[in-house]
């Protein structure tokens, strides 16, 4: 018996896996992908998330579920980011009212929901080498299946990218599906050389139908038209290499498929069918539109709404109030700098909008520099820039530092350029899950010899201290600092310091100077910490609260600090190992000073999504949480204490 059911009855709610979708005609894939837009854009206008590059794969991921057999053939995204429409057409249609929140959907791919889901990184350009390494399992393995990495042209201004494309064309016998979801842009649009050429194959979108309707006229002509369809073919090569990246994936052995439209349900398929039937690699270049379907995202010129938070589904307008974030005082005080200082050169990888480098490139173009998401390259160019005398300020995302290890320790560090460092987001970012998490940062840059590393607490210390940072001129320099709005002022009552100190800040003390416990707070924790003391007082313990300020190398002025203690406690938003308890330990030790230390860090795992005060909380990092573990430890070590509070103190729950 023939499905006689409509386009309206054959929609979201009943796709409950990707087999579901076989059954449908064009009709109702055509309501269907209206229906996800709309579902999309109702969710994410609540929650916020990465709308932009979802509405610009709706048809595209359509298709690949109609023509590969997932879970059984592998599907990676590169980025996660665009991973939600999959989610939808996998049977995730709950959660979304709590998306990149605890207890939701992560805004990634996610082993733990789904097993159509595999990779759930969300650092670009590794869906290759992943792709790799899992057809040659198959092979190795015997299993006749198919592996498909989705890889926006973003991504492939990686340099990991094309050491996969290398490998993957040597094995002529795997089945890797390569979809380039080409769109122009990565949060904004993408530059380099590849990006010009993949904009001008978008710009010449005949010349395929024109060989396509030529060699059926001439394969038909007597005796000289396989000649002369040879000869167009060849033609057809020659111009393709004249306008497109053909010569970079035929040349390497790879078949390319394309372009294709995107939005074409029915052209991706035969696209992707074909591609699937070859038995060996493949390109697939899809043509999208990030945004498509939502006037707001497709007229956003910026970002094409790439990961807005709430706003009215209605105009696209930004419902939540308006703040100055950490980013924003970064962004000001960089073009500030450039003007007084003509030897001041920005650097991002990508990433100029989200870390505040788009008002320094008005300003400033000429010396601002993208270099796509190639972190490496950014970093050992800085290396350069500093050896012909200007001062390149490297400003990331801080979970993307650790692309470039090997280029910061061997290139910056060991010919000891005078780079500054901007990592923002350190520490918890929270809704982004555990791959963007800043939290390996100090551990990272702890280990490069001559490091200094500064944590502005507020909205004043970040400007002195980007300022410091930029005075540096014999060696590397570090700022970090989180995401989310910045704190106003959290004035010091006196800073400290002996000759060659930067100086530390006390945030906090008794009336009377003398304190049985010092507390050292990293960065913004310094408001978490005088709240904390605050609540201490309460409880009869008397806290010093300080801000080193330059947290690596350890300060002079906290050995000094720490011999006059009974005991010592960090609070940091690092990873215990390597952190800044670890090096004031360090620290203390090679001084022979000997005193009790506690540290309070983030725990050394991939911590899950949800709020960044979420985390904490969970984490024990909330001012109740902090005065409690102190007072715990300063009963056990501090004379007097103990008679004075008991051991474990109940505090207040609404007062946290």
């Amino acid at each position: 018996m023939s499905d006689t059911r409509g386009p309206a009855n054959r929609g979201l709610a009943a796709i409950r896996r990707p087999a579901d979708l076989r059954g449908l005609d064009p009709a109702q894939l055509e309501h269907l992908a209206a229906e996800i837009r709309g579902f999309l854009i109702k969710a994410v206008s609540r929650t916020g998330g990465h709308l932009g590059p979802n509405l610009g794969v709706v048809e595209l991921t359509i298709a690949l579920h109609r023509v590969f057999d997932s879970p059984r053939d592998t599907l990676v995204w590169d980025t996660g980011h665009q991973a939600y429409v999959h989610k939808l057409l996998t049977g995730r249609h709950t959660g979304w009212d709590r998306l990149k929140k605890t207890g939701g959907l992560s805004g990634y791919p996610s082993r733990a929901e789904s097993e159509h889901d595999v990779v759930e990184s969300s650092h670009a350009s590794s869906s290759l080498s992943w792709a790799d390494g899992i057809a040659r399992a198959e092979m190795l393995t015997g299993r006749d299946r198919h592996v498909v990495a989705v890889i926006g042209d973003g991504a492939l201004t990686g340099g990991m990218a094309w050491e996969a494309l290398n490998n993957i064309a040597a094995g002529a016998d795997r089945n890797v599906v390569i979809v380039v979801n080409d769109n122009g842009r990565s949060y904004s649009p993408t530059i380099g050389g590849l990006a010009d050429r993949l904009a001008s194959l978008r710009l010449q979108p005949g010349y395929e139908r024109m060989l396509e309707a030529g060699k059926h006229t001439l394969r038909g002509t007597p005796v000289v038209g396989p000649a002369l369809y040879a000869g167009l073919h060849a033609l057809k090569a020659g111009v393709k290499d004249a306008v497109s990246p053909q010569e970079l994936f035929s040349d390497l052995g790879l078949k390319y498929f394309g372009p294709v439209d995107g939005h074409d349900i029915a052209a991706m398929e035969s696209a992707l069918s074909r591609a699937k039937r070859f038995g060996g690699p493949v390109i697939v270049h899809a043509v999208t539109r990030k945004g498509n379907g939502y006037p707001p995202a497709e007229n956003d010129e910026a970002e094409q709404m790439h990961s807005p938070a709430a706003f009215d589904p209605e105009t696209g307008a930004p419902t939540g109030k308006p703040s100055t974030g950490w980013t924003d005082v970064f962004a000001q005080e960089m073009v500030e700098l450039g003007h007084r200082r003509t030897d001041v050169v920005a650097i991002t990888a990508a990433m100029l909008g989200p870390v505040g480098l788009e008002p320094f490139a008005r300003a400033h173009p000429d010396r601002c520099i993208d270099t796509g998401i190639a972190e490496q390259h950014a970093l050992t160019a800085a290396a350069g820039l500093a050896r012909g005398g200007m001062h390149p300020v490297v400003a990331l995302y801080s979970t993307f530092l650790n692309r470039a290890f090997d280029q910061l320790m061997m290139d910056v560090g060991l010919h000891r350029e005078a780079v500054t460092l901007v990592l923002d987001r350190s520490g918890v970012t929270g809704s982004d899950g555990p791959s963007h998490n800043g939290m390996w940062d100090l551990s990272i840059l702890g280990v490069v010899p001559g490091m200094r590393v500064a944590a502005p607490r507020d909205e004043p210390t970040l400007r002195e201290e980007l300022a410091e940072a930029l005075a540096v001129a014999d060696g590397p320099t570090a700022l970090r600092y989180p995401k989310g709005s910045v704190i106003t002022s959290i004035p010091a009552l006196r800073r400290i310091g002996g000759a060659g100190d930067a100086g530390v800040d006390v945030l906090h003390e008794p009336s009377d100077g003398r304190s049985s416990v010092l507390m050292v707070c990293v960065g913004a924790f310094g408001e978490l910490g005088v709240a904390a003391a605050r609540r201490l007082e309460q409880q009869g313990v008397d806290v010093t609260v300080v801000d080193p300020r330059w947290v690596l190398p350890v300060p002079r002025a906290l050995h000094d600090l720490a011999r006059e203690h009974d005991l010592v406690v960090t609070v940091s938003d690092c990873g215990t190992h390597g952190g800044f308890g670890s090096a004031l330990s360090d620290a203390l030790r090679g001084d022979e000073i000997d005193v009790r230390q506690r540290d309070l860090a983030l725990p050394q795992t991939y911590l899950e999504h949800g709020s960044r005060d979420d985390v904490l909380a969970r984490t024990g990092l909330t001012a109740q949480d902090v005065a409690r573990r102190v007072t715990e430890w300063a009963a056990a070590a501090v004379p007097g204490v103990a008679a004075t509070v008991g051991t474990r103190v109940e505090y207040p729950e609404q007062s946290r």
